[in-house]
């Protein structure tokens, strides 16, 4: 396997593909990429909670890549990319377990919505919404990485909605951390506030992308209005 040591060269060798562009994070925090054949792999240290090592290319090429990639970075890091090619990495790297199917989706259009959102000045209130609304959200105040919150506000300036602009590229903005007041649920608030974030993410950065539970079938009829696609992927782990 070979090192990929630029963002130019990365680009030509995955055609590309907005999961090693996200995941290469403009080559900054501990960054390194690898191709062997037609196979790329990126590490990327605590990006979206997690040690991520994005996989494309052909299973032939991906297995070999994956497991040099593997002894070199360390067991932390879990393989990540299309659902297909991540169950055949699971079943042919010695030591990898298949993880947990889910949807990353991306748009590179401006939607067209109609918000009160805006960008908020610091994170008062999100930690308290987060903590009721949506315990589970891999966006935090204060994490490495999430850079800033957008909302929709009450009339007296209380978080209805929020969405968060974390772990962005510069090729590929990221959206994450979102969460509507239970007493706010059902308004529209939430594509309210993600139109918002996303229109914000493609016009600096080109596309904006995000991830999301396969079976949150509500959320990704919300993203799809606002002109995202969805594609099926998967991590995998390796086994203590």
């Amino acid at each position: 396997m070979r090192e990929i040591r630029t963002p130019a060269e990365l680009r030509l060798v995955s055609g590309g593909d907005p999961v090693i562009g996200w995941a290469a994070q403009g080559f900054t925090g501990g960054v390194r990429a690898w191709g062997a054949g037609a196979a790329v792999a990126v590490a990327s240290p605590d990006v979206s909670k997690h040690d991520r090592l994005a996989v494309v290319g052909p299973v032939a090429d991906a297995v070999a890549l994956t497991a040099g990639v593997l002894a070199e970075v360390g067991p932390s890091y879990r393989p990540f990319g299309d659902e297909e090619l991540i169950r055949e990495l699971a079943e042919r790297v010695p030591g990898l377990t298949f993880s947990a199917a889910f949807g990353w989706m991306d748009a590179h259009e401006v939607p067209d919505v109609t918000t009160t959102a805006a960008w908020q000045d610091g994170d008062a209130g999100v930690e308290e919404l987060l903590t009721q609304a949506s315990p589970t959200s891999y966006a935090w105040p204060g994490h490495p990485g999430v850079r800033r919150w957008a909302a929709v506000t009450g009339e007296h300036g209380e978080l209805l909605s929020i969405a968060a602009d974390a772990w962005s590229a510069p090729e590929v903005g990221f959206l994450a951390g979102v969460a509507t007041h239970p007493v706010a649920r059902g308004k529209g608030l939430s594509r309210q506030v993600c139109g918002f974030v996303t229109a914000e993410l493609v016009k600096r950065h080109g596309r904006a992308a995000l991830m999301v539970d396969a079976t949150n079938a509500a959320a990704i009829a919300v993203y799809h209005r606002l002109g995202y696609t969805y594609r099926r992927v998967a991590a995998a782990s390796v086994r203590p």
